[in-house]
């Protein structure tokens, strides 16, 4: 278990740079005030939307460039998932890390295209895989001599259009000898419930803290100013407004674990 924490987040989908940078200034001076990590992220393109009426993005350089902007503007780092082996070369020219999505985790040459990056990866466990094929996820990053990776439980499938959050599988990675990461939003999603993905945020602050309980390294979550009017993910999406007081929270959840001197590991 990590001394400190963690902090993924920024929204789903870089909609706009105002959008963007307004949620940037508020996670970093947040993370700046608690003295813990913060990697903005944000997808510069969506492509495994629910329906190919859905927007996609506005543009797959323009939101590169507006990533890149806010890092150096706001003095973090930034990460952004890709989807096709030959993304993983010109993404990794803007961001600090790559991430993986939970659909793809298992796609060989996109792991293997990702590891030559040398950037820090983010593998996301597919909603169909048990904690122990992560290891072979990580290993086709190994592979390339890379080493730097995270890996991030986002919820697995239970029934139609649910997820289910097994905490077992937090610990389960552990052991894998990298760091594990909660995502808090997407594990609460509603799969292919109408045109968007539905949800249930009702949920996300008591599991997140049920997750960092259970010592892990990092918190992944989606935030946006009006999450009703995002373009992608609107059910569970955490309001900007909200996000000062989730972070604390999971900040201190997490530094009162270290201070009872529980190892989870």
């Amino acid at each position: 278990m990590s001394k400190k924490i963690f902090i993924i987040a920024g929204p789903c989908l870089i909609e706009s740079k105002s959008m963007l940078f307004e949620t940037a200034e508020v996670l970093s001076n947040t993370c700046k005030l608690l003295n813990i990590k913060l990697y903005l992220k944000g997808s510069y393109k969506k492509a495994n939307r629910t329906s190919v009426n859905s927007f996609t993005g506005i543009g797959d350089i323009k939101a590169l460039e507006y990533l890149a902007e806010a890092k150096e503007k706001f003095n973090v780092d930034v990460l952004t998932d890709i989807h096709l082996p030959e993304e993983a070369k010109i993404v990794a020219e803007y961001v600090d890390v790559l991430q993986i999505p939970a659909f793809l985790s298992r796609q060989t040459d996109l792991l293997v295209a990702a590891g030559r990056t040398g950037k820090i990866i983010n593998i996301k466990k597919a909603q169909f895989m048990a904690p122990a094929d992560m290891k072979k996820a990580c290993d086709k990053v190994i592979s390339t001599g890379n080493s730097k990776i995270w890996q991030t439980e986002r919820g697995t499938f239970f029934g139609y259009n649910n997820l289910v959050v097994d905490f077992r599988s937090i610990v389960s990675m552990k052991s894998h000898g990298f760091p594990v990461v909660y995502d808090a939003t997407h594990s609460l999603q509603q799969p292919s419930i109408g045109e968007q993905s539905g949800g249930q945020p009702q949920f996300i602050p008591p599991l997140a803290r049920a997750a960092v309980a259970t010592g892990l390294d990092g918190i992944f979550f989606e935030t946006h100013p009006n999450p009703s009017e995002a373009k992608s993910d609107s059910a569970t999406q955490i309001p900007l407004q909200n996000a000062e007081k989730f972070i604390k929270e999971i900040n201190s959840i997490h530094n009162h674990i270290n201070q009872l001197g529980i190892n989870n590991e």
